[in-house]
């Protein structure tokens, strides 16, 4: 049985979704969403995970796009608008786990650039971790299996000892390649009853 709990960030500790920025900044909706669709597309946003520095990918992408170079602009510094408060319940999960002594480890394909302005407004969320494997820093995208290798190296932990937690079934599906037990995240109160019938609450 897992003795340790490894979570992912974006749509299980806190809700992520590019639209809460944009909707405020692009009033129609048809450009709204053509913007998202082929301006800052997930493939973009996806090389900041995997470490591209902003300030040149965005000047790449202004480039091709000059129209819409400020709002491309916004990406950056505004990037925590983009995330929500934590997800119902979830921090209470964190602190009945926390209280029980149990490791609280995370790896979140991330830009390490936001993660750095975006985590030091949760000390309680992430105070509570051990350690946390962002994949800007890395260079490594979860379901990479690398990024979990790496991972558990870094957190001192064999595969069994660690359930992982993700929104993601590819995702999912890396760990559980890497010889991670894995969960699939709905809800609070579904993972509740998961992490009971391990054990772990």
């Amino acid at each position: 049985m897992p003795h340790a709990v490894i979570f992912d960030v974006g749509n299980v500790l806190f809700p992520w979704n590019p639209r809460s920025l944009y909707g405020r900044l692009i009033d129609d909706d048809r450009a709204l969403d053509a913007f998202m669709a082929d301006v800052l597309t997930m493939e973009w946003h996806t090389e900041l995970d995997r470490g591209r520095p902003f300030a040149e990918a965005s000047a790449e992408l202004a480039a091709a796009y000059p129209e819409h170079a400020d709002l491309i602009a916004a990406w950056g510094p505004r990037f925590n608008e983009t995330l929500g408060p934590p997800i119902a319940g979830m921090a209470e999960i964190l602190a009945d786990l926390d209280s029980r002594g149990v490791p609280l480890f995370a790896i979140t394909n991330f830009s390490g650039e936001f993660f750095r302005a975006f985590a030091p407004l949760h000390p309680g969320i992430f105070g509570r971790f051990r350690d946390i494997v962002v994949s800007g820093d890395e260079k490594l995208l979860k379901p990479d299996r690398a990024i979990y290798d790496l991972a558990l190296r870094r957190f001192g932990l064999e595969g069994p000892d660690a359930v992982f937690i993700d929104d993601s079934i590819k995702n999912v599906a890396g760990a559980q390649d890497a010889g991670i037990h894995a969960l699939l995240f709905t809800d609070a109160a579904k993972l509740r009853v998961d992490l009971e019938g391990l054990g772990l609450l």
